[in-house]
């Protein structure tokens, strides 16, 4: 890998930490949400739902990667970030915020696997765990830096001007990607396929291994949102934190989720992807059983979605650079 990749690597995972941003923050935040909107929380999470329902048509933005080019669907998803959140600062009422938050997550389901075909089209699957790992740290950044920052223009600025925040930031981000990337058409004529967008969709289908990784993805992700979508409001009725706080506490979940990613850029290709992705699952299902008995005080609270957020996402991060690997188009 030569400096130019390494410094194309680091700043996309800054617009990567944008993107989980603005997926990620409607979470703690969906009590804040639902009173800004005068909605019942219930009305949130459909939102929610509707926006992880975007990541299932993640199987099709791979296939419109290897098709047009990492770069464009890059720069696509940045665009749906800055549409998305424009919508909602433009017209901050329940259905319209429901379309823009859904449109700024579908930007995040055309980037993600963009940026994981681009690497694997430019590194080694010996090294690939490390790079991934390193990327993977925007979802950590996000939690670490991301909400906590919204949480205070929240609190001192308003919801609506932390959309108007999030769709400047996309802006730039969708401009100066354009610039530090070269064109599809100079970096992966040679690795595009020739078949069309059908039968790529049906060859991924019908490859056990590549939709074994989509079943895997899918279930782990949901048994996370299951937790992470109520935390908000489990916190603010149990504990009386203030969205400030609450926009903090994201910080040991993204502790968490930076170790966890740790682990995968440092120890995931010493152990054998097969075998960490085998002792992932075990870790989290421990986590899981074990927050409802240690979750009665904040720190013991906050203790158990550490050990939550850490096993999920070491074992999410290191299914990633299998993903790769499992398609043969």
């Amino acid at each position: 890998m030569n400096a130019g990749f390494v410094r194309q690597i680091l700043i996309i995972t800054v617009f990567r930490l944008l993107l989980n941003t603005g997926r990620r923050f409607i979470y703690p935040f969906a009590p804040a949400l639902s009173r800004g909107l005068d909605v019942p929380l219930a009305a949130v999470t459909s939102i929610i739902a509707a926006g992880q329902f975007t990541s299932l048509l993640g199987i099709f933005a791979g296939p419109f990667a290897d098709r047009y080019g990492c770069r464009l669907m890059m720069r696509a998803g940045l665009a749906m970030l800055a549409l998305g959140m424009l919508i909602c600062g433009l017209v901050p009422l329940y259905w319209p915020v429901f379309v823009g938050l859904v449109v700024a997550s579908f930007g995040k389901t055309l980037f993600d696997p963009a940026i994981q075909a681009y690497v694997g089209n430019n590194v080694s699957f010996e090294r690939r765990g490390r790079v991934i790992g390193i990327i993977e740290t925007a979802w950590a950044g996000s939690t670490l830096i991301g909400i906590p920052a919204l949480a205070l223009v929240i609190d001192h600025a308003g919801l609506r001007n932390s959309f108007y925040l999030l769709a400047i930031l996309g802006g730039l981000s969708w401009l100066f990607l354009g610039v530090i990337m070269p064109a599809d058409s100079a970096q992966s004529d040679a690795q595009r396929t020739k078949r069309s967008f059908l039968a790529a969709m049906m060859g991924l289908l019908k490859y056990r291994p590549a939709a074994g990784m989509l079943i895997f993805g899918f279930m782990i992700s949901a048994a996370n949102d299951c937790l992470f979508v109520v935390y908000g409001a489990w916190f603010e009725r149990d504990f009386n934190v203030s969205i400030v706080a609450l926009g903090f506490s994201t910080v040991a979940i993204g502790s968490a989720e930076l170790l966890g990613e740790s682990m995968t850029a440092l120890f995931s290709d010493r152990l054998g992807l097969k075998r960490a992705i085998i002792l992932g699952p075990l870790l989290a299902i421990s986590a899981y059983l074990l927050l409802p008995v240690i979750g009665q005080s904040l720190g013991l609270a906050m203790v158990g979605l550490f050990l939550v957020f850490l096993s999920f996402e070491f074992t999410i991060v290191t299914s990633f650079p299998l993903g790769p690997r499992s398609v043969k188009m």
